[in-house]
């Protein structure tokens, strides 16, 4: 009998993997994601500071960059095999798309990488696979083995998911490219009745998620727009707990409670009070397990239901709206991630 052929599928992504934000003041940072958010910090290194939900059994999903300038440094995703960074490193190098390599260890804890800007979008993005597995200590380790350490706090367990904009005009193109460089797969969209095959909005995974990434068309009509990332908890409740603590603690609220039409996940849109970032908190959901899962098609005219179901529905004005407005990200080379 002939044996049977193999096939390989070439590289793939595997889920969003981190994200690296630059604030001007660590420590303020760190009281909100450590000490709020409940999450572990693994390592600190020279006014770096890594971290990870109570669910990752990974180094960590979340660096924080003392720097003078608040910005998005690195957005990262994980690939799913230890070839996969070298095979997307060729890959985009026939595409024509300028690719630095990154060394193991040029962010602690992380084996080697790629790093590129979205064609079309001008995000850095980092390709990894390697990564360490600490684990905690002794005096925060969970009797739950599915647990990296103990719950404390609000109880993140891990980063879901990151949303990016970018301007109308080069929308198509770095939607685009996500899906058929990357190999993700849309799973909603939000169209615009005049221009349909080009979606204004678009949430895409690679695996049983609604979203690894969403990319929208940016308000100001600028590239290289950052709008926010996403952690996930337990369950909705802790979202209205969450809500409850941060606003006695004084923390910007942008949007929410409320839940989400698309995907049908409970949101919370907050500020990091040290680098003035958005972060989601982000609960529920439902997954796509289908393989011939067609894409989701929202028009304008039903976006009321898809933004929220139920809650208060975001201010959507560009020139009042603190969930409109959007932040600034980094460049493709590494000096751009520390002071000028």
């Amino acid at each position: 009998m002939a044996p049977r052929p193999t096939y390989d599928p070439g590289p793939t992504i595997a889920h969003a993997g981190g994200i690296n934000i630059g604030t001007p003041d660590l420590q303020k940072s760190l009281w909100f994601f450590r000490d709020i958010f409940g999450m572990e910090v693994t390592a600190e290194d020279d006014g770096v500071a890594y971290l990870r939900g109570y669910q990752e059994r990974i180094h960590h999903s979340l660096v924080l960059t003392q720097q003078d300038e608040a910005r998005i440094n690195t957005m990262s995703l994980r690939v799913s095999r230890p070839q996969d960074v070298e095979l997307f490193h060729d890959q985009f190098v026939e595409e024509g798309i300028e690719v630095r390599q990154l060394g193991a260890g040029t962010e602690l804890g992380r084996g080697e990488a790629v790093r590129l800007l979205l064609p079309g979008g001008g995000h850095p993005l980092e390709l990894y696979y390697g990564i360490e597995r600490p684990l905690a200590p002794e005096g925060m380790r969970s009797k739950l083995f599915g647990n990296s350490s103990i719950r404390r706090g609000l109880g993140v367990q891990r980063i879901d998911h990151l949303n990016i904009q970018t301007s109308v005009q080069n929308m198509a193109q770095a939607e685009g490219w996500l899906r058929e460089s990357l190999g993700m797969k849309r799973r909603e969209a939000m169209v615009l009745p005049d221009n349909p095959d080009v979606p204004y909005v678009s949430w895409l995974s690679v695996n049983s998620k609604l979203h690894d990434i969403a990319i929208g068309s940016s308000q100001t009509g600028e590239d290289a727009q950052f709008h926010h990332v996403a952690f996930a908890l337990e369950n909705m409740h802790d979202a209205l707990t969450a809500v409850d603590q941060l606003r006695d603690l004084g923390i910007q609220i942008d949007a929410g409670p409320g839940k989400h039409g698309v995907g049908q996940a409970m949101y919370l849109y907050v500020r990091d009070p040290g680098s003035g970032y958005r972060i989601e908190l982000y609960s529920g959901g439902y997954p796509f397990f289908d393989p011939d899962h067609e894409p989701l098609v929202w028009e304008p005219k039903d976006m009321t239901y898809g933004m929220t179901w139920y809650g208060d529905n975001p201010l959507v004005h560009a020139d009042t709206s603190r969930y409109q407005e959007t932040m600034p990200v980094a460049g493709l080379d590494l000096k751009t991630l520390i002071n000028d």
